[in-house]
């Protein structure tokens, strides 16, 4: 089975890596073929020996595409449950100057909200064209988009970080298993 994936021009070094050592790693790792075309940004996804790490190469080379340091989207591979979530912001934004504004939002000054977010939740995440994407378990990512919503609909910033500390304890006993 043969895939097809587009990604942006300035991310394809990024995929490919340092004297082709990300796009080795993921062929290793997925059991698959990629042909990286440099010059459209045309992905293909050949022959996965292993089914389910096959599917999972399409994730982390999307993660990549849409921000993520290699490291942190090659996580995909190590761990089942870890998700890979995209928030898609072209039908919020009504304009460019929208566009940034909300973008600004999540990433905050210097990048402190979204580290914020990165705190209490443990998702990583990455704000990057008209996406906001998420690396994290299913209910990190839940608690995760729960906050980016708020802040998407308006809600100051105090609110979301007292939401998402509540959620972080909740989310502490979920862990624990209690």
């Amino acid at each position: 089975m043969t895939e097809h994936i587009k990604i942006p021009l300035e991310r394809v070094a990024v995929l490919v890596g340092p004297k082709g050592s990300v796009k080795e790693l993921i062929e290793n790792k997925s059991t698959a073929t990629l042909n990286i075309d440099s010059q459209s940004g045309d992905v293909e996804i050949t022959e996965a020996k292993d089914p389910i790490k096959g599917l999972r190469t399409r994730e982390v080379i999307n993660a990549i595409a849409r921000g993520f340091s290699p490291e942190k989207a090659l996580r995909l591979f190590d761990d089942d449950l870890l998700m890979f979530e995209t928030i898609d912001l072209s039908n919020i934004a009504r304009s460019e100057k929208d566009l940034q504004r909300i973008k600004g939002r999540i990433i905050g000054k210097a990048g402190k909200t979204r580290e914020v977010f990165e705190n209490l939740t443990s998702a990583q995440i990455s704000v990057y064209g008209k996406t906001i994407c998420l690396i994290g378990y299913p209910e990190q990512n839940a608690v995760a988009r729960a906050g980016i919503e708020m802040l998407l609909e308006g809600s100051t910033h105090g609110p979301v970080y007292k939401f998402l500390e509540k959620k972080k304890s909740e989310l502490k006993r979920v862990e624990m298993g209690f």
